[in-house]
């Protein structure tokens, strides 16, 4: 947990540097892949400093975070299996430590996650959920890229750019706001949204 705090503390210094807009793109594409720290915690920060920039640290956070998601994606697709489809010693690791994960099981699990996948990457993309870990499952279920592309655009455009319009909107008393509540009104909105599209898939 210290570990944790000096470095969220550090990602917040960034913010009174000259250099703050380079090191959030580089936060936002870090977090995409291995990064824990998410880069809304640089963004309010840079954002508040200077409301007027506010929309333009979120096209750089979007833009850093999509490019972030194509390595994790390519972390997946190219570390799990061979060029020839076998699988690699990280794969047969899994295999061996995870009870019950068989090939069949991967099979099924990877049918699974094609047929949801852009609902998928959405959800991790606006969502609390661990970003990195559908950016890299993504590739290792190998995901239609251009459907994983586009849900990574919308998702991480949409979460940044909110964050942004309030820091515009609102400033300083919002802060607090999205400290405490953010992440919870998130996965509220995805699954409503989520929701919402498959009663009107099932309904007609």
């Amino acid at each position: 947990m210290n570990i944790l705090k000096k470095t969220y503390n550090w990602v917040l210094g960034w913010a009174d540097s000259r250099w703050g807009a380079a090191a959030l793109f580089v936060l936002a594409f870090a977090e995409s892949s291995f990064f824990p720290i998410p880069p809304d915690v640089l963004l309010i920060a840079l954002g508040l400093g200077c409301a007027a920039k506010a929309f333009r640290y979120a096209l750089i956070c979007t833009i850093g975070s999509v490019l972030g998601a194509m390595a994790g994606y390519a972390i997946g697709h190219y570390l799990w299996q061979t060029p020839g489809g076998e699988f690699t010693a990280i794969a047969d690791f899994f295999f061996r430590i995870i009870p019950g994960f068989t090939h069949t099981e991967y099979d099924k699990i990877c049918a699974m996650y094609n047929q949801y996948n852009f609902w998928v990457v959405f959800t991790a993309g606006f969502s609390p959920i661990p970003y990195k870990l559908i950016t890299i499952t993504a590739g290792v279920f190998k995901i239609d890229f251009p459907v994983f592309l586009v849900a990574s655009v919308v998702s991480r455009g949409l979460r940044f750019f909110l964050i942004s319009w309030l820091i515009w909107k609102y400033g300083e008393p919002i802060k607090r706001f999205i400290d405490k509540y953010f992440n919870w009104l998130a996965l509220v909105f995805t699954v409503l949204l989520i929701g919402g599209f498959f009663a009107i898939k099932h309904a007609f």
